[in-house]
């Protein structure tokens, strides 16, 4: 497998870190990861792309290697949108491709609406828009998320190995152990006596406000660029068939598909994530997804 080479990417406030695998000639596809999650989450599947494309997959701010918003900040959906089109700048990128996963399938949505002129092709994997609000909750999770409790203030876990670690990310999320392990090793640091996780705990706090579901769609209408989601099959609990063929039916020109796995399809199945991915990053947007 291909080691990938580390990037800095300088943004005016903060510094995001990247993985890249592939070229410096190539052309670009970068690649956005999900909650909690980190650039680790594409290495099995970016070195399958790299004999024709350019991978840049960042680890969003607080993941990762990348900085942690200073103190007093808090992570809000839009201003990951804000950063990715900063590292674009950043990176000279004027056409590229993009692929995203879950939370980053949801912010690559919104990039792809926002600069319809840059996007020349959009990839999504378990996700499309970010997680909408009904309602119901709204007050609820508007209190909550100026609250700050001791638990979101307790102090980080200490592993004293990195397969302990594995295993508690296996335990919380269901990932197995062998495809959870690049996120696990990059998610984490060396301290004395262990190992504890680079990740900005703020990340776990409630985010006051959500996009009401009709917003997301008006939203997902700016889509321009030839699309393809990929969702598993059973379903993501979280990411209700309704909601999302509701939501692909506002891009013009997207193909949906499925494959039987988990939430994370591309650790789970990357040979064949790679096909369904080589076929909709060419002009053949019409191509169906491998059968497993």
């Amino acid at each position: 497998m291909n080691a990938p080479v580390e990037k800095d990417i300088a943004l005016p406030h903060f510094r995001l870190r990247a993985q890249v695998w592939g070229k410096a000639d190539a052309p670009p596809l970068l690649a956005l990861h999900g909650w909690l999650d980190n650039a680790g989450s594409f290495a099995h599947l970016a070195p399958l792309l790299a004999d024709r494309w350019q991978v840049i997959a960042l680890d969003l701010s607080g993941h990762g290697h990348s900085d942690h918003l200073p103190p007093g900040m808090h992570y809000h959906f839009l201003d990951y949108v804000h950063a990715v089109l900063a590292a674009v700048d950043a990176l000279a990128l004027t056409r590229y491709r993009l692929l995203g996963h879950s939370l980053g399938a949801g912010i690559a949505a919104l990039v792809a609406a926002a600069v319809p002129d840059g996007v020349e092709r959009l990839l999504l994997i378990e996700g499309i828009g970010p997680v909408g609000d009904n309602g119901r909750q709204t007050l609820h999770r508007f209190r909550s998320g100026f609250t700050v409790t001791p638990a979101s203030a307790r102090a980080l876990r200490l592993f004293p190995s990195i397969d302990l670690a594995i295993g508690a990310r296996t335990v919380a999320s269901g990932l197995p152990p062998e495809q959870a392990r690049p996120i696990v090793e990059r998610g984490l640091r060396k301290v004395e006596g262990g190992w504890q996780w680079r990740s900005d705990p703020r990340l776990n706090r409630t985010s006051p406000i959500r996009l009401a579901e009709g917003q997301i769609h008006a939203l997902l209408h700016g889509i321009e660029s030839p699309t393809a989601l990929l969702l598993a099959t059973p379903e993501t609990p979280y990411l209700p068939e309704a909601q999302m063929q509701a939501r692909a039916d506002c891009v013009e020109q997207i193909a949906v598909s499925h494959m039987d796995g988990g939430h994370h399809l591309h650790l789970e199945h990357p040979e064949a994530v790679a096909a369904w991915a080589s076929a909709h990053l060419e002009d053949n947007i019409e191509s169906p997804a491998p059968s497993l």
